[in-house]
């Protein structure tokens, strides 16, 4: 199957979404599940993945209610606050929600860089492991070292990496961020999203910055452990679908088989979030 393995929906009303606003002129109205349709068809995608865009439940409930409705949405990657007393409780409630595939806490935005490994959130964390239930590490470079110390505690976290940590690709790769993410790589059960790269990039997009970057997660990752993801609608913010799924094609090596393409556009990802096929989705 091919996937968007990350992309995301919102709507303005709904209120919960407090980082976005008038200012980000491009983002500032409705993406609903109608709009990415026709992105998906172009390019051959059987179906995406839906990721949480607010810290809230309440916007991860509105989000599988939108799986309910549209067979293309292959699953949900909710919210929930990892340090909350009650955490496994509701953790128990949604796993048992069809669509419910995985968790993020939007670690980029809290103002604890080492929040992930404050006592209570690895006790919960320790619940996902038990499950081998999937996280995605939404992070920026700084963040890295702290990640990393949360793998050498849990090497068995099934956990991904997004948008390859955030680097700032135009200022060129860094010894920390190539050294971190090496060792990250080396966790069996850790993969990493060749996704939201255009958006960390100046404007015009140039492929020779970001080649180097998709290369490096390639060589310490290997093309069993990376997916791709669209970053939709986010990535409009610095230039079209069309231009992050083309510019990730035209940066991916000659020599790849048809094998490996198949796994970077979906198997991975479905091997990883443990989807099934539904509706559309087949």
């Amino acid at each position: 199957m091919r996937v968007d393995a990350h992309q995301h929906f919102w709507r303005i009303d709904r209120g919960d979404y407090d980082w976005l606003s008038p200012e980000l002129r491009v983002l500032y109205r409705d993406f609903l599940p109608e709009h990415l349709i026709g992105q998906l068809n172009e390019y051959k995608l059987d179906g995406s993945i839906a990721v949480q865009a607010a810290p809230t439940v309440a916007e991860t409930e509105y989000l599988l209610q939108l799986y309910q409705q549209y067979d293309y949405i292959a699953g949900v990657v909710g919210w929930l606050d990892l340090e909350e007393e009650f955490f496994k409780k509701e953790y128990q409630r949604l796993k048992q929600v069809e669509g419910f595939i995985g968790i993020r806490p939007m670690l980029q935005d809290l103002p604890d860089d080492q929040w992930i490994l404050r006592p209570r959130v690895l006790k919960n964390i320790e619940l996902l492991v038990k499950d081998d239930f999937p996280i995605d590490i939404l992070i920026l470079p700084r963040h890295l070292p702290h990640i990393n110390t949360l793998l050498r505690e849990f090497p068995q976290l099934r956990a991904v990496i997004d948008h390859i940590a955030k680097p700032n690709i135009s200022a060129g790769m860094t010894d920390f961020w190539r050294e971190n993410i090496e060792e990250l790589a080396s966790y069996q059960n850790v993969m990493c999203k060749l996704s939201g790269m255009i958006t960390e990039m100046k404007q015009p997009i140039n492929k020779s910055e970001v080649q180097p970057f998709v290369q490096y997660i390639l060589k310490v990752f290997g093309t069993e452990s990376i997916m791709f993801g669209s970053d939709w609608p986010v990535c409009l913010l610095a230039g079209s679908y069309n231009e992050v799924y083309q510019t990730l094609v035209d940066v991916l090596p000659d020599d790849l088989t048809e094998s490996d393409v198949k796994k970077i556009f979906g198997e991975n990802a479905m091997r990883f979030y443990k989807l099934t096929p539904r509706g559309k989705f087949r």
